[in-house]
């Protein structure tokens, strides 16, 4: 018996019953069939082409395995990540939503053989928060990006109050070398009023004076010992908040003049000795930042030059990993399915071996997007600046569809790139 017509009622009745979702267990995930029965599903086994597709996956099942598990993860957790970035719900709520896109790929192609193995697998990596209930299993996505964001604030906020900390001991330190000074100006201007300028009263009232002190004496050294506490406390305090050679918060006292004008020339020669090492430190300072800059801007400009002779309107290089975006080819089955570029023809037009069916495809570079695999995966810069090298992906910033890599092997290896748009690394196959 022929086939029916497409506007018959038995062609008709046949879309309708293939139209909605159908037993797991008769799909397909290799040819990306749905049987509707265990009778077709058994023909379609025997049939040519699922034979071939089997010899494939006989070649590699460990690597076709893992790579229908890692496209069942990923976009199970951007579904999550999307819809549910904030609520705790049930796993079973999540994965009907997301089994509604006919074209998912099915969890029995996957190593996880049911929703609660792939679930506490979820709770093991930390990909979510998992909770068993009489209800069911529950699911709370988390926010790395977030508890990123909450610890770099609290770290801000602990740098600063750490600042304001030490600033407060600084002015705590200063008011006290302040007392520490004028308590010692004090003490000397007492010592001076009471000497005589020709000696003859220091000389009848020595012996006074001798008494006195051997009468106080024990006060005196008590006095003594508590403000050598206090000023070698002041002076470690100093050294602490202030690094740098060591101060001690009493040279500042009235010293004693002797008439030598020659030791006042000598310490007026040492003082302007001092400032002039000050101000050619200051100046080897000031050299040293101005050749950085100037560094810096060399740098600047080598790097402005770099990216406007290697940003091209091309960027097809064999051996990336990209995702068909042609919604001319959704019927076929290839919309939103990652290749292998095999070949470049005229710059433009790639030829991509698709994973999963390996049909060889002619597609144009506008409707091929790049494919950004996990943190650590090996990337290829195929625009830009470093066009053509090869780096490792370290970080993601979702926000500004920007990423953080670094180049390896060749002329720039270990430079770290920041602020990398999605549109100019791609995966690299292996």
């Amino acid at each position: 018996m022929g086939k029916h017509e497409f506007l018959t009622p038995k062609a008709i009745a046949n879309r309708i019953k293939a139209k909605g979702l159908q037993k797991l267990r008769w799909y397909c995930q290799m040819c990306q069939k749905q049987c509707r029965d265990e009778n077709g599903f058994k023909c379609h086994c025997m049939s040519e082409s699922h034979q071939r597709q089997m010899q494939v996956f006989g070649q590699a099942p460990d690597r076709v395995v893992e790579g229908f598990s890692e496209e069942f993860l990923d976009a199970f957790l951007t579904l999550l990540r999307r819809a549910h970035r904030h609520s705790r719900i049930a796993a079973t709520v999540v994965y009907n939503e997301f089994i509604a896109d006919r074209h998912h790929v099915h969890m029995n192609s996957t190593r996880w053989a049911t929703l609660t193995e792939f679930v506490k697998f979820l709770g093991r990596e930390g990909h979510c928060k998992v909770e068993d209930t009489p209800k069911g299993w529950f699911i709370t996505y988390i926010d790395r990006d977030s508890e990123q964001a909450v610890k770099t604030r609290l770290k801000r906020k602990r740098i600063k109050s750490d600042l304001a900390e030490d600033e407060r001991q600084e002015r705590m330190i200063a008011r006290q070398i302040e007392r520490a000074q004028q308590s010692m100006g004090k003490t000397n201007g007492e010592l001076g009023d009471d000497a005589s300028p020709d000696g003859s009263e220091g000389e009848s009232g020595s012996e006074d004076e001798y008494s006195d002190s051997e009468n106080d004496h024990e006060g005196q050294e008590e006095d003594a010992k508590e403000a050598n506490k206090a000023a070698g406390k002041i002076a470690i305090a100093l050294q602490r908040a202030v690094p740098g050679p060591k101060v001690n918060p009493l040279d500042d006292k009235p010293k004693v003049k002797f008439g030598f004008e020659e030791e006042d020339e000598v310490s007026a020669r040492d003082k302007e000795k001092e400032e002039l090492a000050k101000k050619k430190g200051k100046d080897a300072i000031n050299a040293a930042e101005a050749r950085r800059s100037a560094l810096d801007e060399l740098m600047k400009e080598e790097e402005k030059a770099k990216e406007r002779s290697n940003r091209k309107d091309y960027w097809l290089c064999p051996g990336i990993v990209v995702k068909v975006m042609s919604k001319s080819l959704a019927e076929k089955g290839y919309y939103k399915q990652k290749g292998v570029v095999k070949r470049v023809i005229d710059k433009y037009v790639g030829e991509i071996e698709m994973l999963e069916s390996k049909h060889v495809l002619r597609v144009d570079q506008d409707e091929l997007e790049t494919v950004i695999p996990q943190i650590g995966g090996l990337v290829r810069i195929v625009n830009g600046a470093y066009r053509g090298s090869n780096a490792r992906l370290l970080s993601v910033d979702t926000e500004r569809f920007c990423a953080k890599v670094q180049v390896e092997k060749g002329l720039y290896d270990g430079k770290v790139l920041k602020a990398i748009e999605y549109e100019d690394i791609c995966k690299i196959f292996h």
